[in-house]
């Protein structure tokens, strides 16, 4: 990995430096499943559950990597073993942050399942992953997803996937440049909420081996 760059697990206390970037990886899709009062409510359930550490979105499930102090990027990897624990969780902690409101969030969520759906056995998932606006451009990415990929790869995993916005063909040149290929692209058909539209998303998987 890039000598400037740690990759460490996250901590509770990195809350305010990772939860921005978290949301900044799918802000619209974050806003059109969990906004439901207003339109900052998706941060500040992120915020919340990321401060607690279990799930798909706690802290214990996110790498951070920094520069010089800086938090400059953060992902998050996992397998299909985790799909029923973080499901299960999702529902906890959706009721107990939405309290009466938590069916149309959980309505929500499933529908946006269909595009951006649980990982497949025997594969690593890449989620969440994002570089801080300031720092892209600059080999980040690229430096944290080699490093990603060639963990995986001694984990004995022979794929590790991912889903990119239509929106982001520059993620998606990134990507492609590793070795991802689109193996299908997911229809977004979902209504406008708070003004905006959750585009098409596009599964790619990388071989390994």
């Amino acid at each position: 990995m890039n000598e400037e760059l740690e990759l460490r697990p996250c901590l509770a206390d990195d809350a305010d430096a990772v939860v921005p970037l978290i949301h900044d990886s799918g802000p619209v899709a974050f806003r059109w499943v969990l906004s439901q009062r207003h339109r900052g409510q998706s941060m500040e359930f992120l915020d919340a559950v990321f401060r607690r550490g279990s799930g798909q979105f706690g802290f214990r499930n996110h790498l951070l990597a920094e520069r010089e102090g800086k938090a400059v990027g953060v992902v998050a990897v996992w397998d299909a073993r985790l799909n029923a624990t973080f499901t299960l969780d999702a529902l906890r902690s959706i009721g107990g942050f939405f309290g009466l409101g938590a069916l149309p969030v959980i309505w929500r969520g499933l529908r946006f399942e269909r595009i951006v759906q649980p990982a497949v056995p025997g594969v690593a998932y890449i989620g969440h992953f994002t570089v801080h606006p300031d720092c892209r451009g600059t080999g980040i990415g690229r430096a944290i997803l080699s490093h990603l990929l060639a963990r995986a790869r001694e984990d004995g995993y022979t794929r590790a996937a991912l889903d990119v916005a239509d929106s982001n063909p520059r993620a998606r040149a990134l990507y492609e440049g590793l070795g991802f290929r689109v193996l299908a692209t997911r229809r977004a058909a979902l209504p406008e909420r708070w003004d905006e539209r959750v585009v098409d998303h596009h599964y790619m998987e990388c071989p390994l081996r």
